[in-house]
């Protein structure tokens, strides 16, 4: 399969950064999306509504930070992108998140425990929540790669959700699947009750479970 070209890309990172506001995961124009593009990767600019964000109006920007083109300033979250794109070859794209249930939990510091077998998308047996470093610093990139280790998705203390994927769509998938999990963890607790934790067996059972998904027998 061919890579998508400039113009499939843009179309596709505002696609998901308009459906991340009508979702109301990104009040205040917080939160960004990326994708990696050739030599670097293509990111949301900084401080402009996404209903007003036209494809022209994206960055590109090289992995050590050059911007290489666009007249707008990146988004100030683009260390953070940089550094999981150095880190992670395999991710293709990276949708970061203020969602309301997720960021509530993360201003506990508490990362989600497999309460659910559904957190093995995440790729791990739970959702870490990294830790706090001020927006769009070197130190919040590098609390972010050390979270991620062996995950797709993590949350940030006290900020959101950072969701990673090997096409945009799953990235987004996963940013949707975080918050609502940390909905249901935030119930029971807030219930008053204590939810069985899956076993990291079990949880690896599941993994296996989802690697095959889908596949013919």
């Amino acid at each position: 399969m061919s890579a998508p070209d400039d113009m499939t890309l843009r179309e596709a990172i505002i696609r998901i950064a308009r459906a991340m506001d009508e979702a109301g995961f990104v009040p205040s124009k917080s939160g960004n999306v990326s994708h990696r593009f050739e030599d670097g990767f293509l990111v949301t600019p900084t401080g402009l509504p996404y209903a007003e964000t036209a494809p022209r109006d994206l960055v590109r920007v090289s992995l050590d930070g050059a911007v290489l083109s666009g007249d707008r300033q990146p988004s100030s979250e683009w260390r953070f992108h940089a550094a999981i794109y150095r880190a992670r070859p395999e991710v293709a794209a990276i949708v970061h998140t203020h969602s309301p249930r997720a960021t509530a939990l993360s201003t506990a510091r508490r990362g989600i425990p497999a309460f659910h077998y559904m957190i093995a998308l995440a790729g791990g047996p739970d959702i870490r929540c990294a830790d706090y470093a001020t927006f769009g610093t070197e130190e919040l990139a590098r609390a972010a790669v050390t979270a991620l280790e062996g995950r797709k998705a993590v949350l940030l203390a006290n900020h959101g959700v950072i969701a990673t994927g090997v096409t945009i769509d799953a990235a987004w998938a996963l940013a949707r699947e975080v918050e609502n999990l940390a909905g249901q963890y935030l119930d029971v607790l807030a219930a008053g009750l204590q939810p069985v934790i899956l076993d990291e067996a079990e949880m690896g059972r599941v993994k296996d479970q989802f690697a095959a998904y889908g596949r013919k027998g």
